[in-house]
């Protein structure tokens, strides 16, 4: 693969169309252990696009498929958590370690233009905290819940960017 410097990487709105694809894009098992925060059953193609769907409905989420040279790599997103703006994203897992991540987050902001803004990350997610401490997001707090991927309370990470 070509140094991300060399590809093109976008962001656009999320329509129904790349919903198919954010699916298989999230089927991965070691994917969801290591996001530890996601649905019990990935495979729930209907649960899927009915969490989707009302996501596409609700017009406070600002949400945006990522694209690197036109082709759907992931999505990002910010909605309201506990009364705060919260980040969120998703990468296909072939696509890891290679920048997209940081970059699209730091489009995803620019564009955004919302302070402060929250993340909450599995304590041991060490690739996805570095994403965020790359585009400016300092610790907060910590936060005991149940990881459904995981089975078993998980050490969550709340971070926050000022500015």
């Amino acid at each position: 693969m070509e140094p991300l410097c060399e590809q093109f990487l976008t962001l656009r709105e999320v329509t129904e169309a790349d919903l198919p694809i954010f699916f298989t894009q999230q089927l991965d098992k070691s994917a969801h252990e290591m996001a530890a925060f996601t649905v019990k059953d990935p495979e729930d193609r209907d649960g899927f696009i009915a969490h989707w769907t009302r996501i596409l409905n609700n017009d406070s989420i600002v949400k945006r498929a990522i694209l690197l040279n036109g082709q759907i790599v992931g999505n990002i997103s910010c909605f309201e958590l506990f009364g705060l703006p919260t980040i969120g994203y998703w990468i296909d897992k072939s696509f890891w370690g290679k920048g997209i991540a940081t970059n699209a987050l730091t489009l995803f902001l620019e564009d955004l233009g919302l302070r402060p803004v929250y993340a909450r990350v599995a304590h041991d997610n060490i690739g996805s905290i570095r994403v965020l401490e790359k585009n400016g997001f300092q610790p907060f707090g910590v936060y005991r819940a149940f990881s459904e991927a995981r089975s078993e309370e998980v050490e969550e990470l709340i971070l926050i960017k000022h500015t």
